[in-house]
């Protein structure tokens, strides 16, 4: 049982910042082929593109990252109640 909470606990881990993630790692790595192409190095640069994409990207999916997080919590919440008993 606390084995299935750990696992549900990381997959709902990966499920809510995978996607943020994910847009700043596309993001980075596009920003820094650019820069590598250009011999630009502005530190700047590379930081505001990637933290842009992570906001949008939550603001897309945050309706459906507080759903998951809602649902894997009373999951949680259930299972205490039948620990308890």
């Amino acid at each position: 049982m606390v084995i299935q909470i750990g696992v549900q606990a990381l997959l709902t881990t990966i499920y809510v910042v995978g996607p943020p993630l994910g847009a700043a790692m596309a993001v980075g790595l596009f920003v820094a082929v650019l820069q590598a192409a250009t011999q630009i190095q502005e530190t700047s640069l590379s930081f505001v593109p990637k933290l842009i994409a992570a906001a949008v990207m939550v603001i897309f999916t945050g309706r459906w990252s507080i759903s998951h997080l809602v649902d894997f919590m009373t999951t949680i919440v259930s299972q205490m109640e039948k620990v308890g008993h």
